[in-house]
């Protein structure tokens, strides 16, 4: 079941779904919070040659930087994180989506990792994508991103924030 507006901000209330900063309420949708850019990024490194993912992790392909405003060419990739960090206790899950008007100018929020696991406790990871021809330029705390909340049949047995590998670091 998704999580309405009323069901959000109950269980923000009670702190059954914790974000830090607390989301304004005109970042409240009829069933999604929207989440703002942070100015932390990573983009990857230009090694000139091609990238073996059997032989090389994230730290390996990526530089991380801090900026306020940046400028993503057409096709251009950066990963950016979420100002707000999300605590999540293990009968809801969530699921970012990107917001309609930025899509509609060519911006591409995530590629593939639009999953919260249940009883995660960390900031999110945007795969930002510039899709349209046109540079596109995006400053931290653009309200960029939306989660929707779903609550599980039963709790899993596997909390994200004691059983995810990369869970602890973001």
């Amino acid at each position: 079941m998704i999580l309405s507006d009323t069901d959000i901000r109950r269980h923000l209330k009670n702190g059954v779904i914790r974000i830090t900063p607390v989301p304004r309420e005109e970042q409240i949708g009829p069933a999604s919070v929207d989440l703002t850019l942070s100015n932390e990024f990573w983009k990857p490194k230009k090694t000139g040659s091609e990238i073996d993912l059997s032989k090389i992790g994230f730290k390996e392909a990526m530089e991380h930087f801090n900026a306020e405003e940046i400028e993503l060419k057409p096709g251009e990739m950066v990963l950016g994180k979420t100002l707000e960090r999300i605590e999540l206790p293990s009968n809801i899950a969530g699921r970012l989506e990107g917001r309609s008007s930025f899509a509609r100018l060519g911006l591409a929020i995530h590629v593939t990792s639009s999953f919260i696991q249940p009883g995660s406790e960390n900031h999110q990871i945007l795969e930002i994508v510039n899709l349209s021809q046109n540079s596109i330029k995006i400053s931290a705390g653009m309200r960029v991103s939306q989660v929707i909340f779903e609550e599980l049949k039963s709790d899993t047995s596997k909390p994200y924030s004691k059983f995810g590998r990369i869970a602890k670091d973001q």
